[in-house]
């Protein structure tokens, strides 16, 4: 019972000392997930006359995972800046002449590393609300949506991916205790994260897409 008593007392001086951390300074890691969706213009006609089709949005939002470091600067009033591996995508229809195609829905996945830069402010001493602009670097992706279109362009079309690099922001709410914290974020995008030219003898088209997202992640500040 003694044991217990002490080991109970450690732990309680322990809860109390990380409970009262909050330096001026930051620096830690944090994973999580995504819940991303891909929207924006549906409807494509081939500048040859050929058919005509519609990339249609459904509701559906890919599952990934959001994970890497973040620094914190200031107390009240703060800068953070954070490197994350993200994984981010959506899933929707393809309809040739308003009739869907075969192959049903189709899944797109990219891997990114965004480069979010927040601005927040603390309320009540645990809460925070914070936002800023994101650069995002796409760093492999499934390819899907080419293989989509190559279906209909034909095999002698050149699909090319553009903006490699894509601008948004990211908004949203945080609570800290001690050296953990949880997020709660959306981010949107300013710039297409797909832009794809089609490009041979009788084709000739573009067509561009944005991302949405809404992120919780755990974070653990190191130092």
């Amino acid at each position: 019972m003694k044991k217990l008593t002490i080991a109970l007392f450690a732990m309680a001086i322990s809860f109390t000392a990380s409970a009262q951390y909050d330096p001026a300074f930051r620096f830690g890691i944090k994973a999580g997930a995504n819940l991303s969706n891909i929207n924006g213009s549906n409807d494509l006609s081939l500048s040859s006359g050929g058919t005509a089709f519609n990339f249609k949005d459904n509701s559906d939002r890919s599952l990934g995972f959001s994970g890497g470091v973040f620094f914190r600067l200031g107390r009240d009033f703060y800068l953070q800046p954070e490197f994350l591996l993200s994984q981010k995508g959506g899933k929707f229809n393809v309809y040739e002449d308003g009739i869907q195609n075969s192959d049903g829905k189709v899944d797109v996945r990219f891997t990114n590393l965004d480069v979010p830069v927040l601005f927040g402010v603390r309320i009540a001493r645990f809460f925070r609300i914070n936002a800023g602009p994101m650069a995002s670097l796409r760093m492999t992706s499934n390819g899907k949506i080419g293989d989509s279109f190559d279906k209909f362009t034909g095999e002698n079309a050149s699909t090319e991916f553009k903006n490699r690099v894509a601008y948004g922001y990211q908004a949203g709410v945080g609570v800290d205790f001690g050296r953990l914290s949880l997020d709660v974020r959306y981010e949107g995008n300013f710039t297409d994260v797909v832009k794809i030219n089609f490009n041979n003898n009788t084709t000739a088209s573009q067509f561009g897409r944005k991302s949405n997202l809404f992120q919780a992640t755990l974070g653990l500040a190191i130092f």
